[in-house]
């Protein structure tokens, strides 16, 4: 008869549940430990009943150190505040959960040596992968973070970044400048002429190349060349920067374009707290669509992002042996009440 007395003198090893299971301890580390090696249904069954039974769970660190990774993939991002990222970090979370991974969550901060330090100290965590889900800094220090994504990589590890690649890095790629090329395109066709850009800090690689598709695609829609005003990538930010851009005066019909939905969202609420009426008279577009933009009186006109099922192919990236980079993600522009069509 099976024993089935639960150990009290400390928490239950692989060998209890193989002996509580009738079974050798390798057969209870291929059922347990994600070994590749088949098992008949049979014996994982009963393994899996011991396991249950005695409370065992496996020692993640000791299955790192047996694999050269853990069954960990880690997500780094800029601010886990902003829709944006929970919608990134919402399609990794699915695709890990389906692949049998656990993800751990980190903010940079947009700071570059935060992110490099986070690197650092994850590869001690022999991660299956990372994403690096922050936009890039071109003034930042490059060679330490590929110094550390190697060191990721020479461990097992695969780093993954969404947006703009790093040397030895798979990457996740959308068109930020075309789909801001675009936007203002069909900004212009509705009788655009004059525009103010709330951009991200200079260097800044997604807010730099929305800023010059956006620049671009104005002028050849024969707008004037926009006002650009820099502040950081959030809601407050573009609350605060408009609230004064309406203090030194703002004609209507001029338009607002937040280099994100979130800077955009904070427009809207600006206009509407100066006594002014967003979208008939301060235009306003974002870029991301988040789901709350879709929400907001006026709705928001934007650039649609799949942001979920960037995530789950960035998981992917960072998972399969075999993937295959897919072609950059075409984006689309979806015109909403905050730009009416003007005279």
């Amino acid at each position: 008869m099976t024993d089935t007395t639960v150990r009290t003198g400390g928490a239950p090893t692989l060998h209890d549940v193989a002996r509580e299971a009738g079974v050798s301890l390798a057969t209870a580390s291929r059922v347990l430990n994600g070994s590749t090696r088949k098992v008949a249904e049979a014996y994982r069954e009963r393994v899996q009943a011991a396991a249950d039974r005695l409370g065992y769970t496996a020692n993640l660190s000791a299955q790192a150190i047996a694999r050269g990774t853990s069954a960990t993939v880690a997500l780094l991002v800029a601010d886990i505040a902003d829709p944006y990222f929970g919608q990134i970090a919402s399609g990794v979370a699915h695709a890990a959960d389906e692949a049998g991974l656990i993800v751990t969550i980190a903010m940079t901060e947009r700071d570059p040596q935060r992110e490099v330090a986070l690197v650092r100290a994850l590869r001690g965590q022999r991660p299956r992968g990372i994403v690096l889900a922050a936009s890039r800094d071109t003034a930042s220090d490059a060679d330490a973070l590929t110094a550390e994504i190697a060191s990721v990589q020479s461990t097992g590890g695969r780093v993954v970044t969404l947006g703009a690649a790093l040397p030895g890095t798979r990457v996740v790629a959308y068109e930020n400048e075309a789909g801001a090329r675009a936007l203002a395109g069909k900004l212009t066709a509705l009788g655009y002429r004059d525009a103010v850009v709330l951009a991200g800090p200079e260097g800044l690689r997604t807010s730099d190349d929305r800023l010059a598709g956006f620049t671009a695609g104005f002028a050849d829609g024969g707008g004037a060349t926009p006002r650009i005003v820099r502040g950081q990538i959030s809601r407050d930010a573009g609350y605060e920067a408009t609230a004064r851009l309406l203090e030194e005066g703002l004609g209507p019909g001029t338009l607002l374009f937040g280099i994100s939905d979130v800077v955009a969202i904070g427009a809207i609420s600006a206009i509407r707290d100066a006594g002014r009426a967003p979208g008939s008279d301060i235009a306003v577009a974002g870029f991301d669509d988040i789901a709350t933009g879709r929400d907001v009186t006026p709705g928001l006109t934007t650039v649609h992002l799949p942001l979920e099922e960037l995530g789950a192919q960035a998981l992917r990236a960072a998972v399969e042996d075999d993937w295959t980079p897919p072609a950059p993600v075409s984006l689309e522009v979806l015109v909403r009440d905050s730009t009416p069509p003007r005279q």
